[in-house]
């Protein structure tokens, strides 16, 4: 692993997209040298390229992948995967982030939640995180109140701040660029989601962060798409029934609040668009934003891999 980490950051880190032919992009790299040269060369990357799919399948028959009914670990919510969905653990689920995904490391998730056609490796695959705030009961009493164009331009402010410290810590710059769907808040349910476009570095494609958030007694269930800005339609086609397997246990929904034993959050919903606010300034925190990054050198290996998996899959199948 140590080895793959130190080759990523020497390669542009692009969106997953799988080439068609290695040996021409490979060339065309190395152009200026002779054909010896250029032999070694490739054959140099078609051992680094084997090196990270058998990787790549070692990682993927480690982890552990859930349907059914999930409790979530340190939480009051159960999570109902369907058939079409795999969920991961907390620990799997850093290891997708982090190994796989080129995420800083350290963010605490109650797991993750895949469809089921698409593993971490696919260059079109998407993923919804889970995580849980026990911040108190958030107000929805300002739902019609909030201006969010104007919050947005806070949240823009917020998410260069947040982009100065990636930048000193190594990774790369984002660009919160705008709303890819504005707010929308269900009184009756007491689910608010909504989308951002985002830019990390010199990406071609912008990624897409789809969220949601439950309302609970003593407390919220977050939930995060992780896509691209071009799966927007895929990712609202899914929304309904990411919606509906996420939800509190009884007792700890937001309708048992009881106002003289429930604490109440220091914030509402327009900080959940934000970001958490921070206790003692009273400023938003840039929530974090994951993404998925893979070097131009494995795109064709985890290429060979996915299409390896799937193959077996059908012929399980059979």
């Amino acid at each position: 692993m140590k080895t793959i980490k130190i080759i990523w950051s020497l390669f542009l880190l692009l969106p997953c997209l799988v080439y068609a032919n290695t040996e021409s992009v490979l060339l065309e790299q190395n152009s200026d040298q002779n054909p010896a040269q250029q032999s070694k060369q490739l054959s140099e990357q078609k051992a680094e390229q084997e090196k990270y799919a058998q990787w790549a399948e070692g990682v993927w028959n480690s982890i552990n992948r859930t349907t059914g009914e999930v409790k979530l670990p340190n939480a009051v919510a159960t999570l109902n995967v369907p058939e079409g969905f795999y969920y991961l653990s907390p620990k799997d689920t850093e290891t997708v982030l982090v190994d796989v995904w080129g995420n800083p490391p350290g963010q605490k998730t109650l797991g993750m939640l895949f469809p089921a056609d698409k593993t971490p490796f696919d260059g079109d695959s998407w993923a919804v995180t889970v995580e849980y705030e026990e911040d108190g009961y958030v107000s929805d009493e300002d739902a019609d109140d909030i201006d969010y164009a104007e919050l947005l331009v806070q949240m823009k402010s917020d998410t260069r701040l947040a982009s100065e410290e990636r930048i000193e810590q190594g990774y790369g710059a984002i660009e919160l660029v705008g709303w890819a769907s504005p707010p929308y808040y269900d009184a009756t349910s007491h689910k608010l989601h909504w989308a951002k476009e985002i830019k990390f570095g010199n990406n071609a494609t912008n990624t897409l962060n789809y969220n949601i958030r439950i309302l609970g007694r003593k407390g919220v269930l977050v939930l995060n798409f992780i896509a691209q800005i071009d799966q927007q339609q895929l990712i609202e086609q899914e929304l309904s029934t990411v919606l509906a397997l996420a939800d509190f246990d009884q007792g700890a929904q937001y309708s048992d609040f009881d106002p003289d034993l429930d604490d109440v959050a220091a914030y509402g919903l327009g900080a959940l668009v934000a970001g958490k606010v921070i206790a003692k300034t009273g400023l938003l925190a840039a929530a974090i934003i994951f993404l998925k990054k893979f070097a131009i050198i494995f795109i064709v290996a985890i290429g060979a891999f996915v299409k390896r998996i799937f193959t077996r899959k059908e012929a399980k199948a059979k």
